[in-house]
């Protein structure tokens, strides 16, 4: 039996709602996170499952500053393209 409640206690935290986390949502919960574990006082397992879930975050974080730096790097390349355009019509 002890067996079958320590596999349970080492479940994998369920990471499915953070796809769909805007980024200040996220950075604010991984900021929580790092909190807690900062602090300490938490068991081994719950770290673990802390852990998880702000590598999680942290994944989720770095996707939304890659697409704003895609967007930017788009918006900067038509800004170029414009002023080269208004420069051969010159």
């Amino acid at each position: 039996m002890a067996k079958e409640n320590q596999s349970s206690d080492n479940a994998a935290p369920d990471l499915s709602d953070i796809d769909q986390l805007g980024y200040e949502q996220a950075r604010e919960q991984l900021v929580e996170i790092v909190s807690k574990l900062e602090t300490g006082g938490t068991t081994l397992e719950e770290s673990l499952q802390l852990w998880e879930r702000g590598e999680a975050l942290a994944t989720r974080c770095e996707k939304w500053l890659d697409g704003a730096r895609e967007r930017l790097d788009a918006a900067r390349a038509r800004r170029e393209e414009t002023r080269e355009q208004a420069a051969s019509e010159e």
